[in-house]
């Protein structure tokens, strides 16, 4: 039989390792530790700073997702995070800056910028955020409508968003407890199950045992995360393969 197929939309906590960016195929990151456990394998699509939106425009615009969409076993939808952190700046703007040319004029407002936002962070009381939780939302349940009309049987998992200890982000995350909230609501309203990441990693993170940027973890975070992944999916798997059977 077939390894059954993880199609996850992720942003760089599925890639990010205590010291910096992995290959995606590297086993001791938390979508393959789950795919390991249920003798599967994850195809993620995931960038640094994916919002929910950035997976919708992949699922809209990336051919390869079209050719994993039809094997799929589960559906990951492990964005939303990044959703959550403060950004001064206008999202368009803010990823606007890489495209200033010449070189010194965007790396003098680059560096400006990422001087400045720590303290606009806390002046501003983290807000707005990189992406409202009822646009979140909007998004991750455009990703879902849309892969279901083609795929209505695919089960689905999201995931609640994790805390952080960031001085880049001058240590405030107060988006964090609407998206919560927004989020339980859609999975609860879509039958979605959705990965508590703040209740399996806080104490990583906050106990300073992840990557020194704050955000991101070590490895015991990403052992625990996939452990738990493997457990919600497992059961979803198996009804997939009895459903087949009887088919």
């Amino acid at each position: 039989m077939t390894a059954p197929t993880l199609l996850m939309f992720g942003d760089s906590l599925s890639f990010h390792g205590p010291d910096g960016p992995y290959p995606s195929d590297d086993e001791r990151l938390w979508p393959n530790v789950a795919a390991n456990a249920l003798g599967a394998r994850t195809e993620l699509f995931a960038r640094f700073g994916w919002t929910s939106r950035d997976a919708f425009w992949a699922l809209a615009g990336d051919p390869r997702v079209w050719t994993t969409l039809p094997k799929a076993d589960v559906l990951v939808l492990a964005v939303g995070s990044m959703d959550t952190l403060p950004s001064p700046l206008p999202t368009f703007l803010r990823e606007g800056l890489r495209y200033l040319r010449p070189e010194p004029l965007r790396r003098f407002v680059r560096d400006r910028y990422v001087a400045a936002q720590p303290w606009l962070a806390r002046a501003t009381r983290g807000r707005p955020v990189a992406l409202p939780p009822t646009l979140t939302v909007h998004y991750l349940d455009r990703i879902l409508g849309s892969i279901r009309a083609l795929r209505p049987d695919l089960p689905a998992v999201g995931v609640l968003p994790p805390v952080h200890r960031a001085r880049s982000y001058g240590l405030v995350h107060t988006g964090r407890a609407d998206a919560m909230f927004e989020i339980r609501a859609w999975g609860a309203r879509a039958g979605v199950p959705l990965l508590d990441l703040g209740e399996l990693t806080g104490d990583h993170v906050l106990g300073g045992h992840g990557n020194p940027d704050g955000i991101h973890w070590g490895w015991e975070a990403h052992a625990r995360v996939g452990a738990a992944l493997a457990d919600v999916v497992s059961p979803l798997v198996v009804r997939k393969v009895d459903e087949h059977h009887v088919g």
